[in-house]
């Protein structure tokens, strides 16, 4: 910053109004990091000299000012420690989210379910757009595979935290003899890519089919006659939409989550950018959760890669999920495990 600052004192940097624009820009992105973290260095010495003269009066008075004062300091410190972190290429995109169920049969389809309701309840919380944009249902209940778009600033930054595969433990609800049962689901997210992002699809390239929309109706989708579903022939990767009831704005949908997929894809090819967008990709059953989630014989949420853990189920399955997600952002991707 003081580099650039010096750079549009010096005489002449006007003379070329395209450079200095340039400069110019980007001193404004550089003050708009620095300046919080000047304005937090500058609270913190404030503090440390109120805390310095109450100890030289012996004035216990102002313990209650400080400890708020830190309090604030702290809450301002994490903000700015997660700021730092979503830096990446896409993680200010939004999310495209595709939970499957895996290992568990009904149950697995119900528990792909409860967690598309827990993404639905944090993305609320956080004032991010919510659509579930394609399902197809299990045999008795909930989801074989579901994909959601959550939209909003940095919306991916935070979510990319969610990617892996996710374990219940619980008496299910399906066994007339109440046993206990283990489930799984896989949760991918990945960035939604503006519409001149990274990649062109040629028309010749695609098969458009249409279909009706089927299902729970106005509980997750619309039911329409003109949902859509594309394939791109050289790949073979497909992508539906059919949250809405126009063919053209499904198909607009479903043209979104193809061209994330294809980016994602050919990333994948060139390099291993795909790592830090997805992570390892792993079975859908034991011993490669990312998460557990026991109801059942007591109540527990463990993250298998941070160690946070939360006695609180329901608590987390109603979108409490911040904890988990913060300190994920912090102690694997602050300290380089991903972009």
């Amino acid at each position: 910053m003081a580099e650039l600052l010096a750079r549009s004192e010096e005489t002449g940097f006007w003379d070329n109004p395209e450079s200095a624009q340039q400069v110019m820009q980007r001193l404004s992105e550089i003050r708009q990091f620095v300046e919080p973290w000047e304005q937090l260095s500058e609270k913190i010495d404030d503090l440390q000299v109120l805390t310095e003269l109450g100890l030289e009066e012996d004035d216990e008075s102002i313990s209650e000012e400080i400890a708020e004062g830190l309090a604030a300091a702290r809450a301002q410190l994490h903000k700015l420690e997660l700021a730092a972190v979503l830096a990446g290429k896409y993680d200010s995109s939004n999310a495209i989210i595709t939970i499957t169920a895996g290992a568990g049969g009904t149950e697995a389809c119900d528990w792909a379910e409860m967690l598309l309701r827990m993404y639905h309840l944090w993305a609320k919380d956080h004032g991010y757009d919510y659509e579930v944009v394609s399902f197809v249902e299990g045999d008795a209940a909930g989801f074989r595979n579901v994909t959601a778009r959550v939209g909003g600033h940095q919306a991916y930054g935070y979510l990319k935290a969610e990617q892996g595969v996710h374990r219940l433990v619980r008496l299910s609800p399906f066994d007339s003899s109440k046993r206990r049962h283990t489930s799984f689901a896989s949760v991918d997210i990945i960035p939604e890519l503006a519409d001149d992002d990274e990649i062109q699809i040629e028309a010749e390239a695609l098969r458009v089919e249409t279909f009706r929309s089927g299902g729970a109706g106005g509980q997750h989708v619309n039911k329409t006659d003109s949902a859509v579903r594309i394939t791109h022939l050289p790949t073979g990767i497909t992508a539906q939409c059919q949250s809405d009831r126009s063919q053209h704005a499904n198909r607009r949908g479903a043209m979104q989550i193809l061209r994330a997929r294809l980016a994602q894809l050919q990333r994948q090819r060139r390099s291993a950018e795909i790592d830090q967008l997805r992570g390892e990709k792993q079975d859908i059953a034991f011993a490669s959760q990312i998460r557990s989630y026991v109801m059942q014989p007591y109540t527990m949420v463990k993250d298998h890669r941070t160690g946070v853990e939360k006695s609180q189920v329901q608590a987390v399955l109603d979108g409490e999920l911040d904890e988990f997600i913060h300190t994920y952002l912090q102690t694997i991707v602050g300290q380089g495990g991903e972009e």
